[in-house]
């Protein structure tokens, strides 16, 4: 099961990875929807990490 929905999470991340690069040469509106949603998501999991490892970086400084 644990498989199954990796292999999801892969697919959908090739599928946003080409619409955008399909927007980029001027593909249809959905594909530019998709693209931007793409691109947002990636954009909250890139801050969430530099959260978290500005958060452990104070916490193991503190002892």
């Amino acid at each position: 099961m644990t498989v199954l929905v990796l292999l999801g999470a892969l697919a959908l991340a090739i599928g946003g990875c080409a619409c955008v690069v399909w927007a980029e040469r001027g593909g249809p509106r959905w594909a530019r929807v998709v693209a931007y949603v793409t691109l947002a998501v990636g954009e909250l999991l890139r801050r969430s990490r530099k959260n978290r490892s500005r958060s452990l970086t104070r916490t193991s400084g503190d002892g």
